[in-house]
């Protein structure tokens, strides 16, 4: 397997991987931040206007896509230690 192939299949897993961490940090700082809103006193009214709403539906968005990266990741990972693994054997 040539040199540039495997720095490649690194950056892309390496990509997949921060793209997972952002995605799921995000929408999980945005769960957090619903409900201390809500602790807080703001009603629905209140999550109806402003930034609210995007807060509120970023997790619905953001844990789903993280968990298809997951599983892009996992497939990527498994088809490139394949690849080296057949690769090795000749």
């Amino acid at each position: 397997m040539p040199e540039e192939s495997i720095v490649m299949n690194n950056r892309v897993e390496r990509v997949l991987a921060y793209m997972v961490a952002a995605i799921v940090v995000v929408s999980l700082a945005s769960f957090i931040a619903v409900i201390i809103g809500t602790a807080a006193g703001i009603g629905r009214e209140g999550l109806a206007s402003g930034i609210w709403p995007l807060v509120t539906i970023l997790p619905l968005i953001g844990l789903p896509i993280g968990f298809v990266l997951i599983i892009v990741l996992l497939v990527v990972s498994a088809v490139r230690r394949g690849r080296a693994a057949k690769d090795a054997g000749n």
